[in-house]
């Protein structure tokens, strides 16, 4: 069982005192350590902004904030959501964090892995993570196990989805009032999420005003459900988002009337976004912190549903330009000159180099970096990066050869949509400096060149899939005192089909700290009216339970002994009444160790 060892604070040392780790210490400036805000929206395209030509959707605060920032103007980040947040926190590759997917148990982040915030706060910053995380939701995963001093979060991957399970059950309200995690233990909030997160946003600046602070605030929206105040969706109301791009030149997704509402909503999402934002930038003047405040703001990947995308091809969950290519801007005044594009391409895992350099971090020599500084081209001391392939992939489940991936490396760009067999010409290649929009194909052209990068590109997935934290996910760990008890959800369980069993079957990767004698509560979305059995197996042995009655959503498995180790935590629920092919599926565990 690998414990979390690796953190200094349970070890009483200072990270600074470990082997394996340089400085990269920035450029004295007078006004001292800068404060950083890190904003992520979730799902907000690269054309959800006025700044970059939408005409329809309203957002001038940042539009404004575009306009005084460094703009990236080639940011890449991965295809969905749990991977690109690896990424960002760790400046790697998600897959080499353990994380593959972002549900079925694919979105965990090894707890071995060293966070921004971990190397931030050993630089003397105060750190907070609020919003959506997605990284893990037990120990040791968690935000305040990886770093965070505060912590306000939701579940899973998205607020009321069926692993936030406290907001599951609330359906079309389910972002309003929502349930929150607060330095883990469990609040009702009171507000719509953004709004609610804002707030929180704000009283940790207020609270860390006299010292150097870095903010991760991921807000949840524009992501589905599309739920938004009546008066933003009032701004958008009768209008037809496909209309008023007559003199745009650039490709356009075709939309139909449910894609149509679909963008109004996520319009009406995004200018709360925008308001919020604004009452942020608004404290920090008011603080007079503004100047000495590096403010990022940037989306963890494309658009869920077709809308106006600056005529890029593709969407959330493709490699192509639409899914992975985000608005990413930079804005620090007393360092940064503002008002100005990169065209360098950049990635997510840059963001933790640029940071630790910029913030006086020290970065891990023991492990591969796969992000590089920022720095030089954000002080105008370069105009480009150093030569180097980037690396995109989404499957659900676990990476295959050689489906949904691309590498880009110069001006080209190869993507496989095909099998582990096929041929060259079976991929596609595009030169991004000629065809930014990926409308021709020139594989056939440049059979060599496309040859090349699949070499490439084997290579890195080969690599990928061997990493250690890939091939033995993950393991919550159960039984210790920072998590009592421990809810384990639907977005980190496994999913199986068994044979002769009519629907998904699932269990928990897990590891019991402590030998002794645990309560296993096992919860359900509805009240179970009739007899059942449960078949709770926990590693190698196999627990029967019989309830005649239950008329309860739930059922309470008491004083089982578990020895220390790791094991599989699968319980089946079977209804007396029906045959052994049909299953009952779980809402959530929730497991406590007796005292």
């Amino acid at each position: 069982m690998r414990l979390k060892l690796r953190k200094c604070e349970i070890l009483g040392l200072s990270i600074c005192a470990l082997a394996g780790f340089h400085s990269c210490d920035a450029e004295a400036k007078n006004t001292g350590k800068p404060n950083v805000i890190l904003i992520l929206t979730d799902d907000q395209g690269f054309g959800d902004l006025g700044f970059y030509g939408n005409p329809i959707i309203r957002t001038p605060v940042l539009d404004r904030l575009a306009g005084e920032s460094v703009r990236f103007n080639e940011f890449i980040v991965s295809p969905v959501s749990a991977p690109t947040r690896s990424a960002l926190m760790t400046g790697r590759y998600s897959l080499r964090t353990g994380v593959r997917d972002t549900y079925k148990g694919g979105a965990i982040m090894a707890s071995s892995e060293i966070t921004i915030a971990e190397i931030l706060k050993e630089a003397g910053y105060k750190t907070g993570m609020i919003g959506k995380w997605h990284l893990g939701d037990n120990y040791p995963f968690r935000p305040e196990d990886q770093g965070f001093d505060y912590t306000l979060r939701h579940l899973s991957g998205g607020i009321g989805q069926p692993g936030d399970w406290p907001n599951a059950l609330k359906g079309d309200s389910s972002y309003f009032n929502p349930t929150l995690w607060q330095n883990g233990k469990m609040i009702k909030s009171h507000g719509y999420c953004t709004d609610v997160f804002t707030d929180a946003a704000i009283n940790f600046v207020e609270k860390n005003k006299k010292t150097a602070f870095f903010l991760y605030l991921a807000f949840n929206a524009p992501h589905v459900p599309l739920q938004v105040p009546k008066e933003y969706y009032e701004m958008y109301k009768g209008i037809d988002p496909s209309k008023g791009f007559e003199n745009d030149s650039r490709p356009f997704t075709e939309m139909n009337n449910s894609t149509k509402e679909s963008a109004r909503k996520v319009y009406a999402m995004v200018s709360n976004i925008d308001d919020n934002v604004g009452r942020l930038l608004n404290k920090l003047m008011q603080l007079n912190l503004d100047q000495n405040t590096l403010v990022i703001f940037m989306s963890d990947n494309g658009p869920e549903q077709n809308r106006y995308l600056a005529g890029m091809r593709g969407k959330k969950s493709f490699v192509y330009e639409g899914g992975v290519r985000v608005p990413c801007f930079w804005r620090y005044p007393s360092m940064f000159q503002g008002n100005r594009d990169i065209n360098a391409t950049a990635s997510n895992s840059d963001i933790l180099p640029t940071l630790a350099e910029i913030c006086g971090g020290r970065i891990p020599t023991d492990r591969i970096m796969d992000g590089t500084s920022l720095l030089p081209l954000l002080m105008k001391k370069a105009n480009d990066l150093p030569d180097r392939s980037l690396c995109r992939y989404w499957t659900r489940g676990y990476p295959k050869k050689f489906r949904n991936v691309s590498i880009r490396r110069g001006e080209y760009k190869l993507v496989g949509n095909c099998a582990a067999t096929d041929g060259i010409e079976q991929f596609e290649l595009f030169n991004m400096i000629q065809d930014p929009f990926e409308l021709n194909n020139t594989v056939k052209n440049n059979a060599e060149k496309a040859l090349n990068l699949k070499t490439e590109m084997e290579n890195w997935l080969d690599e990928m899939m061997g990493s250690p934290d890939i091939i033995n996910s993950p393991r919550a760990i159960l039984g210790t005192r920072l998590e009592i008890p421990s809810f384990l959800n639907l977005n980190d369980a496994i999913y199986i089909k068994e044979k002769d069993s009519e629907n998904d079957q699932v269990y928990w990767k897990v590891s019991f700290s402590e030998q002794g004698s645990y309560d296993i509560i096992v919860h359900f979305r509805q009240n179970i009216d009739s007899g059942c059995q449960v078949q709770l197996k926990i590693g190698l042995v196999e627990h029967t339970y019989n309830f005649e009655h239950t008329h309860s959503d739930f059922l309470k498995l008491e004083n089982i002994e578990i020895p220390v180790g790791e094991a599989d935590l699968f319980p089946k629920v079977f209804l007396k009444e029906s045959d052994k092919s049909k299953y009952l599926m779980p809402f959530y565990l929730e497991v406590k160790k007796r005292i």
